[in-house]
């Protein structure tokens, strides 16, 4: 009788949210009156509840269908390019002519609706205790606070709503997102007091509390309290992964990093170093599964793509069909790696991408570019290595066909899956413990700790075979070089770069400043250097575009229909986009 009643709260929440356009465009437009409202739903606990399960549901968005969210975080980095809009500047308040830039922040705050309807009706009912109430409360803050940290992240300012909307409003007004950070902070430090030490797959623990606000704090430059926080997910119950473990366990070809990221280890008792990985299965019930990762469509270059696999005689060497066809699937991609994520980061001295120790990047776990040869058996060239002086334009190799994680992407349809093998689905990591430790790094880096940053960064590393750094070795550069070598598709690698453009305009160290950031920036002077796409400018121009990007390109522009449409108050619009030069100072604290 639970497990019906728990079914039946959960539909009834789900159709409650279609009817009141939980996927409509805009999170401004008015919501139609349905038999099924809030009111009907949040009678006890179990209503609750439901809601929370399509919450925990909704972080699966961040990796899962082809235009995901994490694709637009690392597309827009080192470590790769939109592959159909290279060009930056292409990107506007009313364009998002293929990616999806612009638009997901309307999907976003349906995640932060859903959030406050049980924030703002926590009291409707009489709890039967303090600590059901508390935990309830808590775990929406979390979810909260996870969507407004990358909010903030895509686009800088905006109007923090803090409590359900009802009915129709349009006199928002943007908040700073120091204010914002404010606000989140506060949210989750409640939370970390009453979330739950240990949760099942898929649910928000306190260690992922701790792990949120660890970034929280660093984004609001409390570095000492960074510290505290991840020192109390690293001294809870996980733990890095240090013997091979899972599903290809017995494989002696592959090793502990390969198991790490397998879909099916993620969430397993063994592995413990999980702090929160989203569930999706394709063995559940199709309304209860994504569409897939997609990591072999969005990651994996166009290998058999007619421009691309031609063999010297003019016919198609390389077709998608076969094992390489099974193995790498079929890129679009959405995400061209550059030759930072795939070469340089891996250089060390003596050591390049082919002779490094470092496991991440063991042959096992890469496909590179000299691995690939023709498979198609009526090419004259069958079996030959693949040749890129075949190509239509032999000078574009570089970009179309690069080296690719296989480790993290390789993710092939099950045995009774049909369709064509773009990364089938899988659980997936939100948060693991090897970002904590390069978290709290950044922090001991900020407070000029640098031994104990090399140390924690050292846990990493000699769990990955790499060579150990020392402190003198430290510096903001090297951190986030760590992170695209450990956290590749799973960190928000935008946000994160962002985060770090506010801190050092903030301590006015390295040129930077908040007067104009918009300007001048690391992210920009980071991304612009070590991105192979726009050393290129003006030299790869086969789609039409020139890969570009500005410094204001560090934060996205803000959808114009959610401005024009708040018509008795003003959303700012960032810098550098048309409209921002409407903007008003935006408030500085929460009400």
């Amino acid at each position: 009788m639970a497990c019906l009643n728990k079914i039946k709260y959960f539909l009834l929440v789900c159709t409650l949210l279609v009817l009141t356009g939980a996927c409509s465009k805009s999170f401004l437009e008015p919501e139609p009156l349905s038999f099924f409202t809030p009111e009907n739903v949040f009678v006890d606990k179990q209503g609750y509840q439901a809601l929370l399960i399509t919450m925990r549901k909704d972080l699966a968005r961040e990796q899962t269908g082809q235009k995901n969210f994490l694709a637009h975080q690392w597309a827009a980095s080192e470590a790769g390019v939109p592959w159909l809009q290279m060009d930056f500047t292409r990107l506007t308040p009313n364009s998002d002519t293929y990616q999806q830039f612009v638009n997901q922040i309307n999907d976003i705050f349906e995640m932060v609706r859903n959030a406050n309807t049980i924030i703002s009706r926590i009291d409707d009912i009489e709890w039967a205790s303090e600590t059901d109430r508390n935990q309830i409360l808590a775990e929406a803050f979390w979810h909260r606070s996870y969507w407004y940290y990358r909010l903030i992240g895509n686009y800088g300012d905006l109007p923090f709503i803090k409590e359900e909307v009802r009915g129709v409003r349009v006199d928002f007004k943007t908040h700073s997102r120091w204010a914002i950070l404010d606000q989140i902070q506060q949210d989750l430090e409640f939370a970390v007091q009453w979330m739950p030490v240990s949760a099942a797959a898929g649910i928000p623990s306190k260690g992922a509390a701790n792990h949120l606000l660890t970034k929280v704090y660093l984004a609001n430059m409390a570095f000492e309290k960074a510290v505290s926080a991840a020192t109390a997910v690293i001294d809870g119950p996980y733990a890095l992964m240090q013997e091979r473990f899972g599903m290809d366990a017995a494989d002696p070809a592959k090793n502990v990093l390969w198991d790490l990221h397998r879909p099916e280890n993620k969430n397993i008792t063994q592995n413990k170093e999980t702090i929160l990985a989203f569930v999706d299965r394709w063995e559940a019930p199709q309304a209860a599964r994504s569409l897939g990762l997609f990591t072999m469509r969005v990651y994996h270059c166009a290998w058999y793509n007619n421009a691309v696999a031609k063999d010297k005689d003019g016919g198609l060497g390389m077709i998608d069909r076969g094992p390489l066809y099974d193995s790498l699937g079929r890129g679009n991609p959405d995400v061209a790696l550059s030759d930072y994520h795939s070469y340089k980061i891996w250089e060390d001295g003596t050591y390049n991408s082919k002779n490094t120790p470092d496991l991440r990047r063991a042959d096992i776990n890469w496909w590179d570019r000299d691995e690939f040869f023709y498979n198609n058996p009526a090419s004259s060239q069958f079996g030959q290595p693949f040749d890129p002086q075949n190509m239509d334009n032999p000078n574009d190799y570089w970009a179309r066909m690069y080296a690719m994680p296989f480790y993290k992407t390789y993710v092939p349809n099950k045995p009774d899956q049909m369709g064509q093998p773009y990364g089938s689905n899988g659980d997936w990591y939100l948060f693991r413990l090897a970002e904590t430790y390069l978290l709290r790094a950044e922090a001991y880096f900020w407070l000029g700790q640098l031994d104990f940053a090399a140390q924690d960064i050292n846990a990493v590393r000699t769990r990955a075979k790499a060579n150990p750094i020392t402190g003198a070795d430290v510096n903001i550069d090297f951190i986030f070089d760590e992170r695209a070598r450990e956290l590749f598709a799973e960190e928000p690698r935008q946000n994160e770069l962002n985060r770090v453009s506010y801190i050092l305009a903030a301590r006015n160290e390295g040129g930077y400043s908040l007067s104009n950031i918009h300007e001048k920036n690391w992210f920009y002077d980071r991304v612009h250097s070590l991105n192979n796409f726009y050393e290129h400018q003006g030299d790869l121009t086969m789609l039409g575009q020139s890969p570009r990007i500005e410094p204001y390109h560090f934060q996205w522009p803000i959808d114009d229909n959610i401005i024009t449409a708040n018509t008795l108050g003003r959303i700012n619009q960032n810098k550098g986009y048309v409209g921002s030069e409407l903007n008003e100072p935006p408030l500085e604290v929460i009400e």
